[in-house]
């Protein structure tokens, strides 16, 4: 049995947020002591960590599961498929639907169900549910896919992944320059085809990691503001990543005969240039091998930490031509991984 992701798509949100536009925030720290440094040096050192320049937020009328709808209907439309056939329905994300005038996450009816009412789908027996993995949840949601079709529960599935995390981030923390909004989507189909999912694993570390992400109060303790926002001990979730997703895209390879020489692309998390290019190298380090060339292709530049989104979406670019100097060909083996809140590790093979 093979089974081959058959069609994908992305919405790309339309409003771009440049680091320019954060000259004029007040950035302070966890304890609520104002930063001193300069927003320029501030802006400058971020962009230096993270590579990125620019993010891209949703407008005021489309909602998370709106950007879901959006790209799985490119998806169903790219793999030309009846969407009444489509067996399960699962999106990843992590709060929800969230209005731009309130951070507060909606999650009944799920976003799945929600999708499913905006793609017109009347077959009862298509299954949508949501997925909360923290960012490695649309890898996890594929995982979950391909279970289904093994056991013969499914033969045709959409998997999702889908945020508006400038929703729930706090003006004030300089961390709230890393998100943005997206939506990415794949089709998945048991096919004749050669290659497709080849392995795949996943983890949760929560015995001391579990908070690592976590919902907490503003840095600008002058304010009466109670609302939760999302936060991160930084520090700690890179030395995690550094320490065990390169293990677990390892173990990932191993599970299969297949040389890491013959990897042409990996696609990893967008969460941070420095971190993701860091995990690379440990994980060739493995191997006892240098990071080819071109290897890694990156979307963070421009389209910021869309989480749940990143991947599907970096997946779509690619295949439709729109990451300069990468391409897929028929054969060609890709390693795809991620790490997020919870903290959860996952990845798969995949044979274009």
């Amino acid at each position: 049995m093979r089974i081959k992701i058959t069609g994908a798509g992305s919405y790309i949100p339309t409003e771009i947020i440049q680091n320019e536009d954060f000259e004029n925030h007040q950035f302070f720290n966890s304890d609520g002591v104002q930063i001193n440094n300069s927003n320029t040096v501030i802006i400058d050192k971020f962009r230096k960590i993270t590579g990125i320049e620019e993010r891209r937020y949703a407008s005021s009328t489309l909602n998370t599961s709106d950007i879901a709808f959006l790209s799985a209907k490119k998806a169903i439309e790219d793999a030309d498929v009846d969407k009444e056939t489509l067996d399960y329905i699962i999106v990843a994300h992590n709060f929800g639907d969230v209005d731009k005038n309130s951070s507060q996450a909606d999650t009944v009816p799920s976003l799945a169900a929600r999708v499913k009412h905006l793609l017109k789908i009347e077959n009862p027996y298509c299954v949508a549910y949501d997925v909360l993995f923290g960012c490695p949840g649309w890898i996890e949601g594929v995982i979950q896919a391909v279970s289904f079709m093994k056991s013969g529960m499914a033969k045709k599935c959409l998997v999702i992944g889908a945020e508006t995390l400038s929703r729930v981030i706090d003006e004030y923390d300089r961390d709230s320059m890393i998100y943005s909004d997206g939506s990415g989507a794949t089709i998945l189909e048991i096919t004749e085809n050669t290659g497709g999912i080849l392995s795949s694993i996943s983890a949760s570390h929560t015995f001391e990691e579990s908070n690592f992400l976590f919902f907490g109060d503003t840095y600008n303790t002058t304010t009466n503001d109670q609302t939760k926002y999302i936060k991160m001990y930084g520090r700690k979730i890179y030395e995690f990543a550094l320490t065990h997703v390169p293990m677990a895209m390892k173990k990932c390879l191993d599970k299969t005969d297949i040389n890491i020489s013959a990897v042409k692309k990996i696609l990893i998390h967008q969460a941070n240039e420095k971190m993701d290019e860091a995990i690379i190298k440990r994980f060739y380090e493995l191997y006892k091998q240098e990071v080819p060339d071109n290897i890694m292709p990156m979307s963070i530049q421009k389209l910021g930490n869309s989480s749940v989104a990143t991947i599907p979406t970096l997946y779509d670019l690619i295949l439709k031509g729109n990451i300069s100097d990468h391409s897929f060909h028929s054969g060609d083996i890709l390693l795809f991984a991620s790490v997020g809140a919870g903290m959860n590790i996952n990845a798969f093979l995949y044979q274009f």
